[in-house]
């Protein structure tokens, strides 16, 4: 038997898995220190469903893939320290407020800057290619690649559990991000990077069965944190082994993420806000409003998400064909931020009363 057909074989077996691991969760997670992990908070900014959902998808994802980094070990006689470490990091700082231990929202970004600093500067985990010159000279410095590593984590793990808020909605849009960065890796040979990502789809997949679109299961803070963080460790190294891709196409294939966290900042500021706390005003919930004004409530959770993600995806696509093009890609990156301000301001507009 090839070498193809045992992993071929072996991702085959690991959905199997994967799929019975969510559909547990899903049935007795309720259990886990007497029904911690149900949400019940029908009140919060983000709430939309109406009846307690358990929030156990991150402790679903983290069994999964430490099932995976055995086998990945076992297969390629590697150990994946920087997934391990990352994953684990955010996962455990996601379930403490899961499990609804109380930690202010500020003390909590602290202990994630603290974990994922000393994980990126141990590690070390580097950015090696950058389409802006001043900074190239910069990332020189092992503090300064360090510190600029631990930003762009925090923009795209914030993001992730940001939009976590509708069935499918940061889900598809991890499987697309994921998807995309699976094509580019298997285009350059890199297969076994490819079925580091490609098992992340299966778990994101498994998870989107029993979430989608009337949810069985929430990822939780957890889950969130986890998901985001692979996914943008997956884009940093997908930056690194392919040099002619720009490091804007990278950008482009985040800037969701890590535009949602970055606008909201601001504008909460502007607002004289706490930046820090959930409000009812992000792009995904302007525009649920929006669709459940014309199709309820219930459908509007699940048609936000398809819809967001499908505009999403057609954004996206231009940025794989000028992808090995920095001029095209840089400029493609910053046409899709001011794309986003305008549906932004229409939306705005529209549900403001």
């Amino acid at each position: 038997m090839g070498t193809e057909s045992i992993e071929a074989s072996f991702l085959s077996i690991f959905a199997l898995i994967n799929f019975f691991i969510f559909l547990i969760a899903s049935k007795y997670s309720h259990k886990i220190k007497s029904g911690a992990l149900l949400d019940k908070d029908f009140l919060k900014p983000q709430a939309f469903h109406e009846t307690p959902i358990t929030r156990s998808g991150g402790v679903a994802a983290i069994i999964s893939l430490s099932i995976f980094f055995y086998i990945y070990h076992l297969l390629y006689a590697e150990v994946l320290y920087n997934y391990i470490f990352i994953s684990f990091s955010v996962f455990t700082i996601g379930f403490l407020d899961d499990l609804r231990i109380n930690i202010k929202p500020l003390s909590r970004l602290i202990i994630m800057i603290l974990l994922l600093f000393t994980c990126i500067f141990t590690l070390p985990i580097k950015i090696l290619n950058v389409d802006i010159p001043f900074l190239t000279s910069l990332m020189s410095s092992h503090m300064f690649s360090s510190i600029f590593v631990l930003l762009c984590f925090l923009f795209v793990i914030n993001g992730a559990n940001l939009i976590d808020g509708f069935n499918g909605l940061l889900t598809i849009n991890l499987i697309i991000i994921n998807i995309i960065l699976a094509y580019i890796n298997i285009n350059n040979g890199n297969l076994e990077f490819s079925i580091l990502i490609i098992s992340q789809i299966i778990i994101l997949l498994s998870f989107l069965l029993f979430n989608f679109p009337s949810a069985k299961i929430f990822f939780g803070d957890s889950g969130a944190y986890t998901m985001g963080a692979l996914a943008g460790l997956n884009a940093i190294i997908t930056n690194n082994l392919n040099p002619t891709i720009s490091s804007f196409f990278f950008c482009t294939l985040l800037f969701y993420l890590f535009f949602e966290v970055f606008f909201s900042f601001f504008r909460k500021l502007l607002q004289k806000k706490s930046p820090i706390y959930p409000d009812n005003k992000h792009l995904h919930m302007l525009s649920f409003y929006k669709i459940s004004s014309s199709f309820g409530k219930i459908k509007g959770n699940y048609l936000n998400s398809i819809i967001i993600n499908f505009f999403y995806l057609i954004l996206i696509t231009p940025g794989l064909y000028f992808s090995q093009d920095p001029q095209l890609s840089k400029y493609w990156f910053f046409i899709l931020l001011l794309i986003y301000l305008i549906i932004y301001s229409r939306l705005y507009r529209l549900t403001k009363n």
